[in-house]
């Protein structure tokens, strides 16, 4: 028995998606210009991972209101304070940078012995100092691993498809990151170093849809080689639109129970997964397959054979 949202779902669909591109392509240059402003403007909201400082995890016995916690951090020489705190209310992470030109390990060890002396039945962990020199290392390290993998996916498309399909789909991948990257910045969610594992995610999320999209678009273009190009794109899309949405929806539901129990912990990891899914969604239709349009395909590829069905063995 199927879900009944599943079951009444309509099978044919007959939107007219190239006809709406023009529009979708304003949206997305609009997008892309004000998503460059917040990066611009405002940058990434950078964890400790990636400008350095020093976290130490605690547990409180009691509720310490955190607004306090970081008003005495300010009072002992903490410079930049922040606490965040966990699902277990009475768990905490306190963050802070290093003064310039002080030792970070001694700042940090200083600040943990006034917390044990302010809050005795607190347990509080070892520091854990991130210099600005790894920080730097591991950011770098991270930018290099988002474009080796749009380079090896572009390799992978243009190797099973044409060439023209893997520069319209790493257009949509960095179309998407830009825009992901846009949202973080935008509502300051702090970008670290689960921020790149995240992304990574999402590229992957977005290739695979771009996978399906032109695997169906070839297929339609060997059956139909005498149609105009706008109208095999249409039907393709029609033709995988409800494998799309059960998809995308349940990927998104997934993602929403982590989003909204998860915790402050889990929260930036989650938020650019789910803004990588709708983005990623939305451009394989309005992204990439535009480009492929303007472009143009090769349509003498050999017709499409039908799979012949599988004679049973004697016995079975």
């Amino acid at each position: 028995m199927r879900w009944p949202l599943i079951r009444n779902m309509p099978h044919h669909f007959s939107f007219d998606f190239v006809k709406l591109a023009p529009f979708a392509a304003v949206l997305s240059v609009v997008l892309i210009i004000a998503s460059g402003v917040s990066l611009g403007v405002k940058g990434l909201n950078f964890g400790t991972d990636f400008k350095g400082g020093t976290k130490i995890d605690i547990v409180m016995t009691r509720n310490v209101p955190q607004i306090d916690l970081q008003r005495d951090l300010a009072r002992m020489g903490a410079h930049d304070p922040h606490v965040q705190g966990f699902k277990d209310p009475h768990a905490a992470q306190i963050r802070f940078q290093p003064v310039a030109g002080a030792d970070a390990i001694a700042a940090a060890d200083a600040i943990k012995a006034q917390l044990a002396a302010k809050y005795p039945d607190m347990q509080i962990g070892n520091p854990d100092v991130v210099g600005a020199k790894v920080s730097g290392e591991l950011f770098t390290k991270g930018m290099l691993a988002l474009a080796a993998a749009v380079g090896l996916m572009l390799l992978y498309i243009w190797f099973r498809f044409q060439l023209q399909f893997g520069f319209g789909a790493v257009i949509a991948i960095f179309h998407d990151v830009i825009l992901t990257l846009g949202v973080l910045s935008f509502m300051r969610i702090e970008f670290s170093l689960v921020s790149i594992p995240a992304l990574l995610t999402v590229i992957g999320y977005s290739m695979n849809e771009k996978v399906i999209t032109f695997d169906r678009l070839r297929e339609n273009l060997r059956k139909y080689k005498k149609t105009p190009l706008r109208d095999v794109i249409n039907l393709s899309e029609n033709e995988r639109l409800s494998r799309t949405l059960i998809t995308g929806t349940t990927a998104l539901l997934a993602l929403a129970g982590m989003l909204f129990l998860g915790g402050p912990a889990l929260f930036p990891m989650i938020l650019t997964m789910v803004m990588g899914i709708i983005f990623g969604t939305y451009s394989s239709i309005y992204v990439a397959l535009p480009v492929i349009l303007l472009w143009g395909v090769r349509r003498n590829d050999e017709e499409a054979v039908p799979l012949k069905p599988m004679t049973p063995r004697p016995g079975l």
